[in-house]
């Protein structure tokens, strides 16, 4: 089965938010201006300036980060294309929230039993061989929905029959290993502040989940080392300051006056 995605083209997008209106339908969520992103509106379109307006939503990576740091399988890529989440498995960590290098994953601050949130692909629509509600919504051919090979013939396409419109790009590509949300932009756009990419490259971050995890134990060790050293030295000059003022520490099993009586007949 061939992976499922969206394409974005930045330059078509209008603003109006009909992508966003009609993910809250599907997904029951309350409405909502357009440019909200949190755990009730999964898809924003936010106003980058100079009328460019940019949809945000879950980049449904190749190799997600988010489901290599999940402890308990709440996030995984299906072979559809969406990056799925599973709310009965997850135990609230939000490993996930840092791990995502594009920002993400909101968490239900405000219940008692919070949850992760994000978009989904509609992988419900999906499985019943339909587009997902925003493409489907989207009056200027903004989002195009399709299978992941075909909208990067499609990117490119218009790359090359429109060179003087767009940057020589598709994001999502190639970066953090591949994502199924794929973008073009006008020409210079910034692609760089859809996601904290910096140093990523096109490695998919998983890859490097073992790295970070094998350092653990000795950074685990070096802190417990550091950290007892300066409990030592501060406990020793506290001493030296306590012995060099005519007071000692109390004796083990003798009383506070027990001790101070020591302390004068000693003095004495």
């Amino acid at each position: 089965m061939s992976a499922k995605g969206l394409l974005i083209d930045i330059t078509r997008c209008i603003g109006c938010g009909a992508c966003h209106d009609a993910c809250a339908a599907e997904h029951g969520h309350p409405a909502t201006p357009a440019d909200t992103w949190n755990h009730e509106s999964w898809v924003a379109v936010q106003d980058f300036g100079n009328e460019t307006y940019v949809r945000r939503q879950c980049m449904h990576c190749e190799e997600p980060a988010c489901a290599s740091v999940c402890p308990v399988a709440a996030l995984h890529k299906t072979e559809e294309g969406p990056v799925a989440y599973r709310a009965e498995r997850c135990m609230g960590c939000r490993y996930c929230m840092v791990a995502c290098p594009f920002g993400v994953p909101k968490y239900e601050w405000d219940k008692a039993a919070p949850l992760v949130r994000k978009c989904v692909l509609c992988e419900e629509r999906l499985a019943e061989g339909r587009p997902t509600a925003c493409s489907e919504a989207c009056p200027a051919e903004a989002t195009v929905f399709g299978e992941r090979d075909e909208l990067l013939r499609e990117a490119r396409s218009r790359i090359e029959t429109s060179p003087d419109i767009y940057e020589p790009r598709v994001f999502g590509e190639t970066e953090v290993g591949g994502t199924s949300v794929l973008y073009l932009g006008p020409k210079g756009f910034p692609f760089d502040r859809l996601g904290s990419l910096a140093g990523a490259g096109d490695r998919p971050l998983p890859e490097r989940t073992p790295q970070v995890l094998s350092k653990i134990p000795m950074f685990a060790a070096t802190t417990g080392t550091t950290l007892f050293g300066l409990f030592w030295l501060i406990n020793r000059r506290m001493t030296v300051a306590h012995e060099e003022a005519g007071w000692k520490p109390a004796a083990a099993g003798k009383s506070d006056s027990a001790a101070s009586k020591d302390a004068r007949e000693e003095r004495s």
